[in-house]
């Protein structure tokens, strides 16, 4: 009785293991491994099983609240996983913290915005760790595309949900403004129609479109964004490739590239101090571009002595060199110093670059030849430049100008001629960023089709919201060369995805940028170099969180170039027609011409002229 009893469970055992193979694979198992005796036998009979195992699948996503380079309040997402019936922690990502108040805001502004940032990280911390822990679960970490359709979906709801919110709150204060109303406020109009003549005349000045009113931020947001990143580097690491590999492969339909174009650096070695004593506005940013002749390795050891000598150039009179980083990204100066002609180095920002402060349009630019020249180089050939003009924050609205100085103003179309005669007389500067503001349509025409076979005119901030895209196709928006496109808020790695393939279609460029308050994440240089950008604009190398960036831009050169698929890069500049080209829907655009994919020959110049007509259509320059 005894031994019928153990019958059953042999038998029942011995269907189970018949039923999933193991007799004949591990039979299989053990004639391909004795003619190799392995030194670890038991970890190849593991790695042959592992083949055979269910693929890896979400069991639980973990938000947290970190700092990022600034010290301000961003998102941390960890991508827990089921692998071979054990919860194993596969990666994580910091987001990027973006501020979109100008430097120059008051007070009170800037701790409203520190207010809201801390609420949406904290939302965005219950969402990853409630909501979209369920919503998420089981699913497949390389299936990118499922997941940031749900996030999407997610998101769309969330934002409803704030809208009906809104409109519950409009409803209950203008039912409330009713009840409350008296005879004594309706005099109130009457005095405001004794002002209207003077407001009318103060509009009838104004020449300039006005400014497009800020996109609100949805709060909680970072979590989109934060948790679609995580899931791309999961799917990266469960499928044994970079990240930068993973994305090409989703970009290109899981087809592998045989080759991969590194992108160009843009690398801010001055920022230029817009208040007083400094008189010049107009130049945000002055960037390094090395030559596309030289190995990343060498041209980031070009900067780096370039940085060396303007160190020693701004070095104040009978003082050793001591920048001291900034307190803050809206940190100014308390120790002004002695004041020498160019304004002595004060600190390093918070972009990790030197600031200083300069007197008028051509003293950084001269600075920067001193600089080259005394270490025998030359602008133009051994490196160029890059300036990031920021112009959205030098109109004066009562003015209607942009006031480039202290005190020294112009209007749109001044301003065209002013960047036609800058770029005529130093030829090495090759892009232009935000050199107009996004309102300024017209002359982005005009400056585009005067400059566009020179250098690129690229919106940073000029440019739209990437989530514009998804709600509306029709964007109005400024023709340019190409966009800097930021990973922020509820950005998808898909929606990058989609943008990128969109310009490359219509043969303008991609810019990857860094946004201001950046982390030690270096998933921005992965997503760079996947999506193919052709520059990327990561700020200094003189803070932790951005030479990371730089070091992982290295590794992945030198991964690139020992496997042999590293391509070089070229520049090819577009001269814009006088026509315009009419408007198109996403669906519409046609992929690249074939004759594009191949390599550039070798006779071909480093810097090439491409035409194009003056109008992207209208759906395409999104930021």
């Amino acid at each position: 009785q005894q031994q019928r009893s153990l019958q059953g469970p042999r038998q029942e055992a011995a269907e189970y293991y018949r039923d999933h193979r193991v007799p004949q694979r591990m039979e299989e198992a053990l004639n391909a491994l004795f003619p190799q005796r392995p030194a670890d036998l038991y970890g190849e009979l593991a790695n042959y099983f592992s083949k055979f195992s269910k693929a890896p699948v979400i069991c639980k996503l973990v938000g947290r609240k970190v700092l990022d380079g600034v010290g301000q309040p961003t998102l941390e997402v960890e991508i827990y996983c089921t692998v071979k019936n054990y919860e194993k922690r596969i990666c994580s990502t910091v987001m990027s913290s973006h501020s979109q108040i100008p430097e120059n805001a008051l007070p009170e502004t800037t701790e409203a915005d520190e207010k809201e940032r801390s609420d949406s990280v904290n939302t965005a911390v219950e969402w990853v760790n409630e909501s979209l822990n369920t919503m998420l679960r089981d699913l497949k970490p390389t299936d990118q595309c499922t997941v940031d359709k749900m996030l999407g979906e997610y998101f769309t709801k969330k934002v409803e949900e704030k809208k009906e919110i809104q409109k519950q709150e409009e409803e209950a204060e203008a039912t409330l403004a009713l009840t409350s109303c008296t005879p004594s406020a309706t005099a109130l109009p009457g005095k405001k129609k004794a002002a209207n003549p003077g407001k009318k005349v103060a509009v009838a000045e104004r020449t300039i479109p006005p400014a497009e009113p800020v996109e609100s931020v949805l709060c909680g947001s970072l979590a989109i964004g934060g948790t679609s990143l995580a899931i791309a580097k999961a799917g990266a690491t469960i499928s044994r490739i970079p990240l930068y590999l993973h994305v090409a492969l989703l970009k290109c339909n899981q087809d592998s590239p045989k080759e991969i174009t590194l992108p160009l650096p843009m690398v801010t070695l001055l920022n230029c101090e817009k208040i007083s004593p400094s008189k010049l506005k107009l130049v945000k940013e002055v960037m390094l571009i090395p030559p596309v002749q030289l190995s990343l390795k060498q041209g980031i050891e070009r900067v780096l002595d370039i940085q060396k000598e303007m160190m020693r150039l701004l070095e104040p009179p009978g003082k050793a060199p001591s920048p001291q980083v900034a307190d803050s990204k809206k940190g100014r100066a308390h120790n002004t110093g002695k004041k020498a002609p160019p304004q002595a180095l004060k600190r390093i920002s918070h972009l990790g670059c030197l600031i200083t402060g300069c007197d008028n349009l051509e003293q950084p630019l001269l600075l920067m030849q001193t600089a080259c020249n005394n270490i025998g180089l030359e602008l133009g050939t051994d490196m160029h430049l890059a300036i990031n003009c920021a112009a959205h924050e030098l109109m004066d609205y009562v003015k209607g100008k942009y006031e480039i100085l202290t005190g020294t103003f112009k209007r749109p179309d001044e301003m065209v001629d002013m960047y036609v005669e800058l770029i005529n007389k130093f030829p090495f500067i090759i892009a232009l960023i935000d050199p107009l503001r996004k309102e300024d349509r017209q002359q982005w025409n005009h400056i585009c089709c005067a400059l566009g076979s020179k250098c690129y005119l690229i919106a940073e901030d000029a440019a739209t919201y990437i989530s514009k895209l998804k709600i509306d196709q029709n964007i109005n928006i400024p023709t340019c060369s190409g966009v800097v496109l930021k990973y922020i808020n509820q950005t998808r790695v898909s929606d990058l995805i989609e943008l990128t393939g969109l310009l490359d279609g219509q043969r303008h460029i991609t810019i990857l940028g860094s946004p201001d308050g950046e982390s030690s994440d270096d998933s921005l240089v992965d997503l760079a170099v996947g999506l193919g950008a052709r520059f990327i604009k990561l700020g200094g190398l003189s803070r932790g969180e951005r030479v990371t960036k730089y070091n992982r831009l290295l590794a992945i050169e030198e991964e690139l170039a020992k496997n042999r698929t590293l391509r070089e890069a070229n520049l090819e500049f577009i001269a814009f027609a006088e026509e315009s080209q009419p408007e198109k829907q996403l669906s519409d655009v046609l992929p690249p011409p074939k004759q594009d994919l191949l390599p550039p020959q070798l006779s071909q110049p480093a810097l090439q002229v491409h035409s194009l007509p003056a109008q992207l259509p209208e759906n395409s320059t999104l930021t």
